[in-house]
């Protein structure tokens, strides 16, 4: 794989995805229809899988492609692959609450070696760059030529007396509560999809427990993002890096952090 290549295709296709996106957010009223799992889908979700679901295939056409949107993907068998979540934090762009993101991913051999998460609401585009390091652009996203860039990088010396921790938005439950509570917390946040990871990946927050459902195309970029910036993500069971190509796509309750904090086990 060229990764100069992956990064500008990449790039470019989760902006031309967040365009859309944003028409439709910017709509007075869109349709919300219930998938067979109970999760909800709109016509931004498909509209954004297919502008990059298309152009991935037409740049990588012997690549293996997952892609939360279709579900004929969904049988893949491969450690080596594009994953895509078009649209991740569909509850948030219902509710019209902006923290959304669109996730592109690069898996070989099992890890997510290069990811793009961008967030159209909130204009902040996070990606690996070509030598892996991650980086946050800034400027006008212009789709045929970067903006000014800023490197990644996890806080170094997190104080585990006193962790800024991350949690999820929209899934927060009752046992990542009892999870937090064994460490010192200087304050929490929260935010919606995989913004969580970036989070960490800037140094913003240094703990990101995710105690509940994920699929692989929900973490894959985050985690590339994170990882570029020097972050580590683990099962949360095992305290093994969290692996990619897991049967059926789903993940295990997962750890996401820099790399000074003392993590508690399970």
């Amino acid at each position: 794989m060229d990764f100069a290549t992956l990064t500008t295709v990449m790039r470019r296709l989760a902006l031309q995805a967040g365009d859309r996106i944003m028409e439709i957010y910017d709509s007075p009223d869109f349709e919300v229809r219930t998938k067979s799992d109970d999760s909800p889908v709109t016509a931004a979700d498909e509209a954004a899988d297919a502008i990059i679901s298309d152009g991935l295939r037409a740049a990588f056409p012997d690549v293996a492609l997952v892609t939360e949107e279709q579900a004929a993907s969904h049988g893949v068998t491969a450690t080596t692959f594009l994953i895509v979540d078009p649209l991740d934090g569909t509850k948030e762009f219902v509710q019209r609450r902006g923290d959304f993101t669109v996730n592109i991913a690069y898996v070989v051999d099992g890890v997510p070696v290069r990811g793009v998460v961008y967030a159209p609401a909130k204009g902040r585009l996070f990606y690996t760059a070509a030598d892996g390091q991650s980086v946050e652009e800034t400027g006008d996203f212009a789709k045929d030529a970067p903006g000014a860039t800023t490197p990644l990088s996890v806080n170094a010396t997190p104080d585990n007396a006193a962790l800024m921790v991350v949690a999820t938005k929209s899934h927060r439950d009752q046992a990542t509560d009892d999870y937090i509570a064994r460490y010192g917390v200087r304050d929490m946040t929260s935010a919606g999809s995989s913004l969580k990871f970036c989070l960490v990946a800037v140094g913003e927050a240094d703990l990101y427990p995710r105690l509940g459902r994920t699929m692989e195309w929900d973490t894959a970029a985050g985690h590339a993002v994170l990882t570029g910036a020097g972050g580590h993500v683990v099962d949360f069971d095992t305290l093994a890096p969290l692996a990619y190509g897991k049967d059926g796509f789903a993940n295990p309750f997962f750890i996401a952090y820099a790399p000074g904090v003392a993590l508690k086990s399970a």
